[in-house]
């Protein structure tokens, strides 16, 4: 199956699905390598990765297929400028940049012939990435796992806010999907391409920690919070690490004191570790609308039926027609 829009021809892949750059469950090549070879794009998530990991990853998903795939960096890490060169030499398809400005990169990448791509989180930045020259958005809405943008605006109304700002710029929204009905509304409001982030972390390539992956399993829509306010506010499953940092918020405490709070937890520690109690277990609302582990394949396949299903669907426009009307004389 193919479903051609405006961001599936400008990375050169059949589907407009996107599997989002997730530390530690697509930090490695089995994820992004089978995304890729089914059709959608594949994202290596450079964020926790040592440079001399990060070029073995990207070796072996070229060795593994000829598509598409993509590497997702975010600017604040330690060592960006080292990725950037490494990215550079290994000359990737595409790169998804977020947490920066993309002129620190734009002009190096798009002289290669990288595809550039900007995570934005609101209509301001989406006007500024694309004066830049970016040549297309993710925008992340507030249902995302992760880090949502600070306002929490839904990805429905943010969606549709950047399409109007931003008219003809290639757009992929991310933020609430987890199948092809959701496709289908991404693409409703706009955009090019949905990302999906937490259906693609219960895949069996993703790599995480079992009791990470049993606590997504039994989460429902309303068992995920947001804490780290000021900090770099994540969305998470609600846990004991969230609950201590939600109380440090709403009490008030120092700024000093919810940091270090904050600090002393890590995604590491429960997408590696498995301490799903203590760590910082990301999760978008998504994770409800999830029940079974699959091959990530099959979760591309089913999100692309789901799709053509959900258009099915959809009642078409009709005229009423007056004829057999008549009206006494």
């Amino acid at each position: 199956m193919r479903i051609e829009t405006d961001v599936t021809r400008l990375l050169g892949i059949d589907l407009p699905i996107i599997q989002a750059g997730m530390s530690w469950a697509s930090s490695n090549a089995a994820l992004p390598l089978a995304v890729s070879a089914a059709g959608g794009l594949g994202v290596i998530a450079a964020g926790p990765m040592y440079a001399h990991d990060l070029a073995a990853t990207i070796d072996a998903v070229r060795a593994g297929t000829d598509k598409p795939f993509a590497v997702n960096l975010p600017l604040y890490r330690k060592g960006a400028d080292e990725i950037m060169d490494l990215l550079i030499e290994k000359r990737v398809p595409v790169l998804i940049a977020s947490q920066g400005g993309p002129k620190r990169y734009l002009e190096r990448f798009k002289a290669i012939g990288t595809v550039c791509l900007h995570v934005v989180a609101g209509a301001e930045h989406a006007v500024k990435a694309a004066a830049a020259g970016v040549d297309g958005l993710v925008a992340v809405g507030g249902e995302a796992g992760g880090h949502p943008p600070p306002d929490l605006v839904s990805t429905l109304v943010l969606g549709r806010a950047i399409a109007r700002a931003v008219p003809g710029v290639p757009l992929i929204l991310s933020g609430g999907f987890a199948d092809g009905y959701g496709l289908a509304a991404a693409l409703a409001l706009g955009a090019g391409a949905a990302q999906f982030g937490t259906r693609f972390m219960l895949s069996r390539e993703a790599r995480l920690h079992a009791a990470y992956s049993r606590r997504l399993l039994s989460a429902s829509v309303t068992d995920t919070m947001v804490v780290g306010h000021g900090l770099g506010m994540i969305r998470i499953l609600r846990n004991g690490f969230g609950e201590r940092m939600q109380a440090a918020e709403v009490e008030g405490r120092q700024f000093e004191e919810r940091k270090a709070l904050f600090s002393a937890a890590s995604l590491k520690a429960a997408a590696f570790d498995g301490d799903v109690e203590n760590g910082k277990v990301e999760a978008g609302q998504s994770a409800g609308l999830v029940d079974d582990i699959l091959p990530a394949a099959d979760i591309v396949a089913a999100i692309a039926r789901d799709y053509a299903a959900a258009l099915a669907a959809l009642p078409r426009p009709t005229t009423r027609s007056h004829e057999g009307l008549s009206h006494a004389g």
